[in-house]
């Protein structure tokens, strides 16, 4: 008897080695019979595979909002909503270990429906600014809701930032994924066209965190899709302004007072807007009129993804490491909150808490004929990539 289950276990052992060895030790190293209990126990699905759920967050315009966490085996979470398919959370590790919320926003569904500056939302119809609140295509001028002093913000009154989307969680191999699906008729906030956008966001084993746009259109229309996250690496315990940035662009779209281009692309090198070479964002933010709030223009050919800013806290360790398809990078430094914003964990949002990296294209592009085209035709289809991630500098 003892003999057959000698022979048993030894037919077990051949048959489990191979799968040890492929699976969980990378650098061919044996695994002796005292490992392969544990390495088969990290190998469980349950274990070891992204993961992707739901849990209710409240109701809004009459229909059931839900929150989806997106997990990694590594335990980095990303935490989304479905109203504004915005980003409410993103929980990744410190020098130390100890997991942390990296990105500005609220505690309740209430509180991103009463006041929101855009924390963590997907930006459209048009992202940024439209100058005066129109523009002109095929002959014929659209105007559209003036919400920001004379001009339109963020695709107007009621942008992708305030609508439902219907969404769909998945998760596999390669990640945890949500995909976000919108319609936006045409006609809404005054853009022509019906415009279906989808939006996937995927977390997956090498702690990246990618956001997929793409839209179609029955009708030419302008689209610039982007995400407003406000990162904190310091987890707002303090200001971002001793964050260090690298941002890899030798120009950007120089501004009127409203923030609106000119069309001139301005040089900065030699000035208080160059972040090729690696600095904190407070070193010379007091020669910036106003703070950072200015759309730059990515050295990186559009349509390639390739790395375009890198965002450091030398406090904690934590660094995110952006790619993008996009042109342009929106670099925001929170100038507009004051203090009176209450977020997560009843903290105060100050001036500069939180700093926007907005992949992009232009602001204004449908009245600046020299800026890269946004007009979607139909029949062609708008696709753009950013990826985010994670890691940690001890």
């Amino acid at each position: 008897m003892y003999k057959n289950i000698i022979l048993f276990l030894a037919v077990l052992v051949l048959f489990i080695t191979p799968a040890c060895n492929v699976q969980v030790n990378d650098k061919n190293e044996e695994l002796n019979d005292s490992t392969i209990i544990s390495d088969i126990q990290d190998l469980i699905p349950e274990d070891k595979n992204p993961t992707a759920m739901k849990e209710p967050f409240g109701k809004a315009d009459q229909k059931e909002i839900f929150r989806f966490v997106l997990t990694n085996s590594n335990g980095i979470k990303v935490k989304i909503i479905n109203y504004g398919g915005i980003i409410t959370s993103i929980l990744v590790p410190d020098k130390g270990g100890r997991m942390g919320d990296i990105v500005l926003g609220y505690d309740s569904l209430n509180q991103y429906i009463a006041n929101s500056p855009y924390f963590g939302a997907t930006i459209g119809r048009y992202a940024n600014r439209i100058a005066k609140g129109k523009f002109a295509l095929n002959g014929k001028i659209y105007k559209l809701a003036k919400n920001n002093g004379n001009n339109s913000l963020h695709g107007g009154l009621k942008g992708f930032d305030k609508v439902v989307w219907d969404a769909k969680e998945t998760a596999d191999s390669s990640g945890a994924h949500l995909e976000l699906t919108y319609l936006s008729k045409d006609g809404e906030e005054g853009y022509p066209g019906n415009l279906k956008v989808k939006v996937i966001y995927s977390l997956n084993e090498s702690n990246e965190l990618t956001m997929l746009i793409e839209a179609e259109t029955d009708k030419p229309t302008p689209v610039n899709l982007c995400n407003h996250t406000y990162f904190n690496l310091s987890e707002a315990d303090t200001n971002i302004l001793g964050h260090i940035l690298t941002l890899y662009a030798d120009h950007y779209t120089q501004v009127s007072g409203e923030l609106i281009p000119t069309g001139a692309l301005a040089d900065v090198r030699g000035t208080a807007m160059d972040f090729n070479n690696s600095i904190s964002i407070g070193e010379r933010i007091n020669l910036v009129k106003g703070g950072y709030d200015h759309n730059y223009v990515l050295t990186k050919s559009p349509g390639k993804l390739a790395m375009a800013a890198q965002l450091f806290d030398p406090r904690t360790g934590r660094q995110v490491e952006i790619f993008t398809t996009q042109p342009g990078m929106q670099l925001y430094s929170g100038n507009f909150l004051d203090g009176s914003i209450v977020g997560k964990g009843s903290k105060s949002y100050k001036s500069h808490w939180g700093l926007c990296l907005e992949t992009q294209h232009f602001p204004d592009s449908p009245n600046q004929p020299s800026f890269p085209n946004t007009i979607l035709k139909p029949g062609e289809k708008f696709s753009e990539k950013t990826v985010y991630r994670f890691s940690v500098i001890k």
